[in-house]
C-alpha cells in the first residue's frame, strides 16, 4: 500500500498509510512505542487483522522517532531521534489526524491504540482532542503510566544535565541512540500536560487497558495505576512478554498467538 508523508513536529515530514476497509465507518490510528517504527514486527498483520474486520487502520512514523522518509525501518537520523520529546509526540499524533481529516472521508469515531510508550502518546492526544470526528476508545497495548520515571535521578541526571546527551542502547541494532537533556527539560516544562494518569482519569470508561503478564520492560503494575485512575479494568494476555510474542523482523504470514489474542480482544472493546 502506497505511504505518504504528514509534517510533525517542527514541520518535520513523516511517513503514514491509511489502510482502507469496505464500506467502513470507523478509523483506527496505531502509535508506535518508543524505538519502535510503523513497520516494526507483525504491524502490518494488526493492520490486516483490523482491516478484514471492518475498520479502517492508519499506521505511522512518529516525526523524530530516528527514521526518515528514504529509510523508513532504520534508525539513520541520530540528530532527529536526540531532539525527540513527548510534547513531540503528541503533536505528531494529532498533526496526523489533521491531516487525515482534511484529505480523507469522514468517519464517525476515530480510535486510538498506542504500544508501549505510544500508549501514553494516545492517552496524551485524546485530551487535546479538536476533531469534527468523534473520539471513539482509547487502548493501551504494554502502556506506560507515567513519564517522570522514565528518567534518570540524582546523579546520572545531574551528569545528563551537565553533558546535554545520554545514550540509550537499542538490543536490536546495538546502535547506542542519544537523546537531548531537552527531552527532560520539555517534559518538566509541560508536565501539566504530560500527565498520563491524569489523562487516564478524564477518559475513564474510554480507555481499555492490555497488558502482557511476563512484560518485562513496562511492568504489568503499571496497568493497574492506569486502570485505577481511569475506573477501568485490566485485560491480561496469559504469558505474553512486551510484544506480545512478536519480534523484527517477522517473516511469518500469521501473528504470533499471543499477539492475535490481543487483537481480537481489543476488538471486542471497540
Amino acid at each position: 500500500m502506497d505511504k505518504k508523508t504528514y509534517l510533525g513536529a517542527q514541520n518535520r515530514p513523516a511517513l503514514f498509510e491509511l489502510s482502507p476497509a469496505d464500506n467502513a465507518t470507523e478509523l483506527i490510528v496505531f502509535v508506535h512505542g518508543f524505538m519502535g517504527f510503523m513497520d516494526w514486527g507483525a504491524w502490518h498483520l494488526v493492520r490486516d487483522f483490523f482491516n478484514q474486520s471492518g475498520y479502517d487502520f492508519c499506521r505511522f512514523n512518529l516525526s523524530h522517532n530516528g527514521t526518515t522518509i528514504a529509510q523508513p525501518s532504520e534508525f539513520s537520523d541520530l540528530e532527529a531521534f536526540g531532539q525527540n520529546t513527548y510534547s513531540m509526540e503528541v503533536a505528531d499524533t494529532l498533526s496526523l489526524i489533521t491531516e487525515l481529516e482534511a484529505t480523507q472521508q469522514k468517519w464517525e469515531r476515530i480510535h486510538l491504540i498506542g504500544h508501549s510508550r505510544g500508549g501514553a502518546t494516545a492517552l496524551l492526544a485524546s485530551q487535546q482532542w479538536h476533531f469534527t470526528t468523534a473520539l471513539g476508545k482509547v487502548c493501551t497495548w504494554a502502556g506506560i503510566c507515567d513519564i517522570a520515571r522514565r528518567f534518570p535521578t540524582a546523579d546520572q541526571l545531574q551528569e545528563w544535565e551537565q553533558t546535554g546527551t545520554r545514550f540509550v542502547k537499542n538490543g536490536r541494532t546495538q546502535q547506542n541512540l542519544p537523546q537531548q537533556y531537552s527531552l527532560y527539560t520539555d517534559f518538566k516544562d509541560n508536565q501539566a500536560n504530560l500527565d498520563v494518569l491524569a489523562a487516564a482519569s478524564k477518559l475513564g470508561k474510554r480507555l481499555h487497558i492490555f497488558h502482557g503478564d511476563q512484560d518485562l520492560s513496562v511492568p504489568l503494575a503499571e496497568a493497574y495505576e492506569l486502570a485505577t485512575a481511569a475506573g477501568a479494568e485490566v485485560t491480561e494476555i496469559a504469558g505474553a512478554d512486551h510484544v506480545f510474542g512478536a519480534q523484527h523482523p517477522w517473516p511469518k504470514q500469521d501473528m504470533p498467538a499471543q499477539l492475535r489474542e490481543l487483537c481480537e480482544k481489543t476488538l471486542k472493546r471497540l
